[in-house]
């Protein structure tokens, strides 16, 4: 009897995590670098990376918001050469540090 109730338990687990199996970015509304909470604008580093790769992509360079993500030295490489961008500068000082600000 106890068997059975593990097997029902854990069908029942693997069913409710396989509805949860949505990625944590999918549901995420990026406007501009901002993350739109609740109708507000959220300044976040998802979105302030998917903003450097979509401007790069604009200049011309082939970015995947992933790989900005992923590769600090490939958002530096961006930075260093479209960071002048007022859209993404402050994203761009993260990385490329001027010796102004907090740094």
């Amino acid at each position: 009897m106890a068997l059975r109730l593990n097997i029902k338990i854990g069908v029942s687990v693997a069913l409710l995590a396989a509805g949860f199996a949505v990625p944590a970015e999918a549901g995420i509304a990026c406007h501009r670098g901002y993350q739109m909470v609740q109708g507000s604008p959220l300044s976040t580093p998802y979105c302030q990376d998917q903003y450097v790769a979509q401007v790069a992509n604009e200049y011309g360079f082939k970015a995947s918001p992933e790989r900005v993500r992923q590769d600090p030295i490939f958002k530096q490489t961006l930075c260093r050469y479209i960071g002048h961008d007022i859209r993404i500068k402050e994203s761009c000082d993260e990385v490329n540090p001027t010796g102004r600000g907090r740094f």
